[in-house]
């Protein structure tokens, strides 16, 4: 059992955890924008970190810039 979780980690591409600035810079969105976006369910929700600190999914992101104007949380289940 062990032997198949540590291909499965081998294997796996790990998905990269972006900080706020980044993905402003990435989507272009400001700031007020992107939160009002995630409001609306029209960009990926962030995920804790820690207690005090957040971030975004990269392959998250990657979805909602493939067609940012038809994106909703609800077609992309959290994994």
């Amino acid at each position: 059992m062990q032997a198949m979780q540590d291909h499965a980690m081998t294997t796996d591409t790990p998905d990269r955890i972006l900080r706020i600035n980044t993905v402003l810079e990435r989507t272009g969105l400001s700031r007020t924008t992107l939160y009002r976006k995630i409001q609306q369910g029209t960009f990926p929700r962030q995920i804790a970190i820690s207690a005090r600190c957040a971030g975004w999914r990269a392959s998250a992101v990657a979805e909602w810039m493939k067609n940012p104007m038809f994106y909703s949380v609800d077609d992309y289940p959290e994994s």
